[in-house]
């Protein structure tokens, strides 16, 4: 496998990184909901604002100088020592290769050793089998299903033994 690394998102990258994407429908419950994306720089620039937030870090997946995919750390709570991970792969040529796992430990990294939180929490809707597979890998606990999603939190202790 390639290295990856994770790179602070920029405009830039976020424009580069969704002229290529194809939507998931492993992601959506509802399949009514579910369209083939369609690049807009109006649309990526929209996006990308949302995401400048102090609570939230958005980090580019990078396969040598190529962003292949995002991971967030949001919902980042200082007091409480926690913050929710994500992932999103750019498209089906990316995944299944180790890509995403590798990301996300180095998110999870990033949150302990750098942010100094104590707990990084997940949700994953039910029908996404491979984020499950991602998370059971890296250690995360299930916690509960409540509808279509599924919830897991990984303690820092519990890491730092792995």
């Amino acid at each position: 496998m390639q290295k990856i690394r994770l790179q602070k998102m920029t405009r830039e990258l976020c424009h580069e990184l969704y002229k290529g994407w194809q939507n998931d429908d492993a992601i959506f419950m509802d399949m009514s909901m579910f369209k083939p994306f369609e690049y807009s720089p109006e649309k990526v620039d929209k996006y990308f604002d949302s995401k400048q937030e102090p609570t939230r870090i958005l980090f580019a997946i990078m396969l040598e100088d190529k962003p292949i995919g995002e991971v967030q750390l949001k919902q980042i709570d200082f007091d409480n020592k926690e913050c929710e991970l994500s992932i999103h792969m750019q498209n089906d040529d990316f995944k299944c290769k180790g890509y995403g796992t590798e990301a996300e430990r180095q998110a999870i990294q990033y949150a302990f050793d750098e942010l100094g939180l104590e707990k990084v929490n997940a949700d994953i809707i039910v029908k996404n089998t491979r984020s499950q597979h991602i998370l059971d890998k890296l250690g995360f606990e299930f916690i509960k299903q409540e509808g279509d999603f599924k919830y897991y939190h990984l303690e820092k202790k519990k890491w730092l033994q792995a």
